[in-house]
């Protein structure tokens, strides 16, 4: 829960510092203090959109940073998994806003993404402003309520994970019959293309060697008489190269007796003389087997030719790329010669998975069924002391096409009189009746969901005397059970029910004007709650009816 809340530079706060409380707490103030600027620094640790902001000078940042007690919740799985420090009794989510704009965030002190600390923020607090009580009107969040108190999470993720391999299946056979729809109105051209590449039996690389071969038929006259030159040059009987040097070095080994630096340098002539020699066979042997042949240079040019149109043609500039449109082909070709029996099994296993998503929406259907009927009664129990004495509830569940999170429509009817249909909550209820509703069903859902902290944002907007004392006595309920739920507020009987009061007000400084928190005593709670009674002239009955407001709610 919630233990400490730390802003700077945040909208009409230059600098607060609170600590929270477990239980009930409530925050008052006159309207435009500072209460919605308090829920939006808040709201910037949950992931929100940065507003508000003032225009802050360079260097300077605005901060929010709030520290959790989560010791009594199981999040340690959270922290393992994201490489984060773990403390559970000091979790500190911090937000930091530039001057420029630029946002940072951070857990234990380790940066985050925006959207981890929205995936722990939300794990931590639940904000309840009077706009939530639109979602009454929406049918996820509906059956959101009902698959919360059917605790149906094990089912409804079991059904999730086959419907979606049932979706990607459909989708998969989808694509499948459109492609062979589109390779059998191709596929006289696709045999076409086949049989031109299968002739043309095309082997890696090999237009690399075709290409060399020409060059060199192509040159060979001048390849011949360059290598009978140099051939010439080394095995001339006279003059040549590999006669000269075994000659010196038979010279220089009549004379190394005399001169001993002449082994060394005979050495290296006769190694020297090995070398060319062999030289001299290899481009003997080359100069035999260069000749050339009219007929076998078409042939090879004619191959060559053969490439090109191909490259050309398909587009490709190498016989790998033409192989790899070959085997394509061959591909769809074969799609097209298998495409009934891929099709059938494709078919079959779209039916099977279908099959299977139907029984276990089936089974989920059962399952809030059952959990609608509790939903109903708990419901009914808890507005008739909210002044909805005559309250009819029922939750319509009507079948729909498989979706993602099953097969069931949901929708609350409600009626607060006696006679008249049953209508759906959204089209009927007054906004003091949803607020009633949504109070209670947070009330029930409080007790299926793990969340340290609710923050009311007056949801008591239409209600006033013993409905309000009773919407308080939920609260106050709600924060016992491990819990801290915070009420903001402008009606003094829930006001007196909080275990702690805080008050926001604004005060205008020699510079600027600012908003300030303050956790109250207890006589400064008597003098605000009479001034929420009977307005800014406090009057001693005032004070004398805050004091018994207090006295009775802490009995």
């Amino acid at each position: 829960m919630l233990r400490q809340l730390h802003i700077r530079n945040y909208a009409l706060i230059e600098e607060l510092d609170i600590p929270f409380h477990p239980g009930f707490s409530v925050i008052t103030g006159e309207t435009g203090a500072g209460k919605s600027i308090i829920l939006g620094a808040i709201g910037l640790l949950l992931g929100q959109r940065a507003t508000h902001l003032p225009s802050l000078p360079e260097g300077k940042k605005c901060t929010v940073e709030a520290h959790f007690d989560i010791s009594n919740y199981d999040m340690n799985a959270f922290f393992t998994d994201n490489d984060i420090d773990y403390d559970p009794e000091d979790t500190i989510l911090r937000r930091e806003i530039s001057s420029t704009g630029k946002s940072r965030m951070f857990i234990n002190d380790t940066p985050v993404t925006l959207s981890l600390i929205r995936e722990l923020g939300e794990q931590l607090i639940d904000i309840h402003s009077q706009h939530q009580n639109l979602l009454l009107n929406k049918e996820d969040f509906q059956l959101n309520v009902i698959d919360i108190m059917a605790a149906d999470g094990v089912q409804l993720n079991d059904y999730k994970s086959t419907f979606t391999a049932y979706s990607q299946a459909n989708r998969q056979l989808n694509e499948l019959i459109e492609e062979i729809e589109r390779n059998k109105e191709n596929e006289e051209y696709l045999r076409f293309q086949f049989n031109e590449l299968e002739e043309a039996k095309l082997v890696d690389g090999e237009q690399e060697e075709l290409e060399q071969m020409s060059e060199t038929m192509t040159h060979s006259e001048e390849i011949k008489s360059t290598l009978y030159d140099i051939t010439n040059s080394l095995n001339g009987e006279q003059n040549g190269i590999v006669n000269l040097l075994k000659s010196s070095a038979q010279q220089l080994h009549h004379i190394e007796k005399v001169f001993p630096a002449a082994e060394e340098l005979a050495t290296r002539l006769e190694s020297t003389h090995i070398e060319m020699k062999d030289i001299a066979q290899e481009m003997e042997a080359k100069l035999e087997d260069i000749d050339f042949n009219p007929q076998q240079l078409e042939a090879l040019n004619e191959r060559l030719d053969r490439i090109y149109s191909l490259q050309q043609r398909f587009h490709v500039n190498s016989v790998s790329e033409l192989l790899e449109i070959h085997h394509t082909i061959q591909e769809q070709l074969s799609h097209i010669n298998n495409s009934e029996d891929e099709l059938e099994e494709k078919r079959q296993q779209v039916k099977d998975l279908l099959a299977q998503s139907t029984k276990k929406a089936k089974a989920l259907t059962d399952i809030r069924t059952k959990a609608a009927k509790l939903v109903e009664n708990e419901l009914k129990k808890r507005l008739i002391p909210l002044g909805i004495q005559n309250v009819r509830f029922q939750i319509q569940i009507s079948p729909k096409p498989l979706a993602q999170d099953g097969a069931d429509k949901v929708s609350f009817l409600f009626s607060a009189n006696k006679s008249g249909d049953l209508q759906p909550i959204s089209q009927i209820a007054s906004g003091g009746e949803i607020a009633r509703v949504m109070l209670s069903l947070k009330a029930m859902i409080s007790g299926a969901v793990k969340l340290p902290t609710i923050i009311f944002d007056e949801i008591d907007t239409g209600v006033s005397g013993r409905v309000a004392e009773q919407m308080a006595q939920i609260m106050h309920e709600m924060g016992e059970n491990k819990r801290q739920v915070i009420s903001i507020t402008h009606l003094p009987q829930i006001a007196a029910m909080g275990m702690n009061h805080y008050k926001v007000l604004k005060e205008d400084t020699s510079t600027a004007t600012v908003s300030k928190m303050s956790l109250l005593t207890y006589d400064e709670r008597v003098a605000e709650i009479a001034q929420m009674l009977s307005g800014s002239d406090i009057s001693q009955a005032a004070l004398d009816n805050a004091r018994a407001l207090l006295k009775t709610n802490k009995s």
